[in-house]
């Protein structure tokens, strides 16, 4: 329960750390954090999670590292389940308390976005549901392989936070501009759940495409990373 408790509260503080700098701060006005500052910002909360709590429960904090470290041998298939469960609800609760924030301020639209995933029209871009594919497939898979060679007993020891953070800023350089990155699909529900509408209906690209790209990702640094060569 410990490592559901972490994984609870670890998921939450990247939601409201990421989405929360999206929502409230990305655009303020003259002093904007902008699409860097939002990079910057989710690539912190899992940098400060990964030292917080990597420790009790491995610092997952997405459905999509989870099923990876899995299919990478190094997770238990039975905690796969109550892991990603804990994630999407520490989520939500992130969701909800970042909407009564956001609220409070005249004008607020929750269906402007609420800093939702999408493809096409909903794409902050405009980029295609294709594009969209690709783009959270891949940029998943290498997130999985940067996790799982920075993690790996031969890699220099106390750096793994670091690189796994400035990785998923990295990420997000690249991909906010085709689906507003998701990469992790307990981020991507939570927010979801309180836009509604084009955001609900568009979220299954955000389980497939994550998914499939930590398994690709897994399956790559299994070849690549073995040690019995």
């Amino acid at each position: 329960m410990k490592k559901y408790g972490a994984e609870f509260f670890g998921t939450f503080w990247l939601v409201l750390g990421g989405c929360g700098s999206a929502v409230l701060a990305a655009a303020f006005p003259n002093v904007g954090i902008g699409l860097l500052g939002v990079s910057l910002a989710f690539g912190l909360t899992v940098l400060t999670m990964a030292y917080a709590i990597g420790h009790i429960s491995g610092c997952h904090l997405n459905p999509a590292v989870s099923v990876g470290l899995w299919a990478g041998g190094r997770f238990p298939a039975n905690q796969l389940i109550p892991y990603i469960i804990a994630q999407v609800l520490g989520g939500i609760l992130a969701a909800g308390v970042l909407y009564l924030i956001a609220s409070g301020k005249a004008g607020f639209d929750v269906t402007a976005g609420f800093a939702s995933n999408g493809y096409g029209p909903h794409s902050p871009g405009g980029y295609s549901l294709l594009a969209a594919l690709v783009c959270e497939i891949v940029m998943t898979m290498m997130f999985l392989f940067i996790i799982l060679g920075a993690t790996d007993k031969r890699a220099p020891q106390g750096f793994a936070p670091l690189s796994i953070g400035l990785g998923l800023t990295l990420i997000h350089l690249i991909s906010i501009p085709v689906t507003n990155t998701s990469v992790n699909p307990a981020r991507s529900t939570a927010v979801a759940l309180f836009a509604g509408d084009w955001a609900i209906a568009q979220l299954w690209l955000f389980w497939v495409a994550p998914i499939a790209g930590a398994l690709l990702g897994a399956a790559i640094y299994r070849f690549i990373g073995r040690a019995d060569d």
